[in-house]
């Protein structure tokens, strides 16, 4: 379970801006290690009983097109590579922009404890196969990023699962990146981003960054992350879309052109078990993803941050949704909403046990 520092601001989650670096710091690490604690960071090896693979996606090289990373259970090998928690040095200039840190002064303090962190997962592993996989689609947090949550997806992976996490491009992400054409000329929202030459990418492509969007003096905040929920949503949507493809064994087209093979994936994964997972702002997705997208059976909301969606939401939600929430981070404004989503006989079981 993803903890949260004891001094966040509760009543506003995209202003939980920690009152020191070192709390700042804890949060970070803890989105990437499921056991963290202030004076126990890093990421622990998934528990399950499989070896775990993970190896990027990105469909449709433009910024509408689908990018995720992929965890599912491999076949095991002595050396494997574990790839770096955090991919480049554009994600810490995000995570420092997110928390309102300088960049300069966080790269080197992110470099220095986080810069050696692996995830516990073999990149571009062969995938082991073993019958037919549950699926998880798994949207991250305000400020996050694909590989943050990796603690969480290993773990699933080690169990059997083949998770999507995806890499939104709301603007709600520390940072992502996309490609346009070298004869295409960007667009606004591309222009704003930075254009950055890289030797690694595709052929006749150029890497463009998007980073974190913070409200503006004087915006209110829900039109802003309404807009922002629904796309997430859709982007979680399109993973799942992709995901179905793969398995039906189509050759999909590999963007970023990773050494795994995707065909073996084909026949793999259990349609009739699908759900969508997400933390936070992903927690809102993943209720935005049931309204939309009746392939998902079900849905996991890790502290949910209730603030983006539409009031009538609970209406349109059919399918059960399981709430997973940690003290610290909830207040009585964000619980109400998600009552309306639970039936009153689970509600009044939960408070009969002390959970919450």
């Amino acid at each position: 379970m993803v903890r949260t520092c004891p001094q966040l601001v509760q009543n506003n989650p995209t202003r939980n801006c920690c009152i020191d670096l070192r709390c700042k710091l804890s949060l970070f690490a803890a989105m990437g290690n499921s056991n963290s604690c202030c004076n126990n960071l890093g990421i622990p090896p998934a528990k399950g009983p499989n070896a775990v693979g993970c190896s990027d996606f990105m469909m449709d090289h433009t910024v509408e097109g689908t990018f995720f990373r992929l965890y599912y259970p491999c076949v095991a090998y002595e050396d494997a590579e574990k790839p770096d928690w955090i991919p480049s040095r554009e994600y810490f200039n995000g995570l420092a922009d997110f928390m309102k840190i300088n960049r300069g002064l966080s790269e080197k303090i992110f470099d220095y404890l986080f810069g050696s962190f692996k995830i516990p997962a073999a990149m571009n592993a062969p995938y082991k196969q073993n019958g037919k996989c549950p699926v998880v689609v798994f949207s991250h947090g305000l400020g996050a990023f694909r590989t943050l949550y990796s603690a969480i997806c290993a773990e699933l992976a080690s169990q059997g699962f083949i998770v999507a996490a995806v890499e939104h491009r709301d603007e709600s992400a520390a940072a992502t990146f996309f490609y346009h054409g070298k004869t295409e000329e960007p667009d606004e929202k591309e222009e704003a981003s930075a254009t950055k030459p890289n030797p690694e990418a595709p052929e006749n492509l150029v890497e463009e960054w998007m980073y974190y969007r913070s409200l503006k003096p004087g915006e209110s905040e829900f039109p802003l992350r309404n807009k922002q929920v629904k796309q997430r949503a859709d982007e979680c949507i399109k993973a799942l879309d992709t995901l179905i493809q793969i398995n039906s064994g189509k050759k999909m087209e590999n963007v970023l052109g990773t050494e795994f093979d995707w065909m073996t994936l084909a026949n793999s994964m259990d349609l009739c078990r699908i759900a969508v997972m997400g933390h936070s702002f992903g927690g809102a997705t993943v209720i935005e993803a049931l309204c939309k997208e009746v392939n998902f059976k079900c849905g996991i909301a890790l502290d949910s941050w209730m603030l983006p969606l539409d009031e009538e939401i609970n209406v349109r939600v059919k399918q059960p949704i399981f709430f997973i929430n940690s003290e610290k981070f909830q207040w009585a404004g964000n619980i109400m909403p998600m009552r309306k989503l639970v039936p009153p006989d689970s509600t009044s079981h939960a408070e009969e046990n002390g959970h919450h």
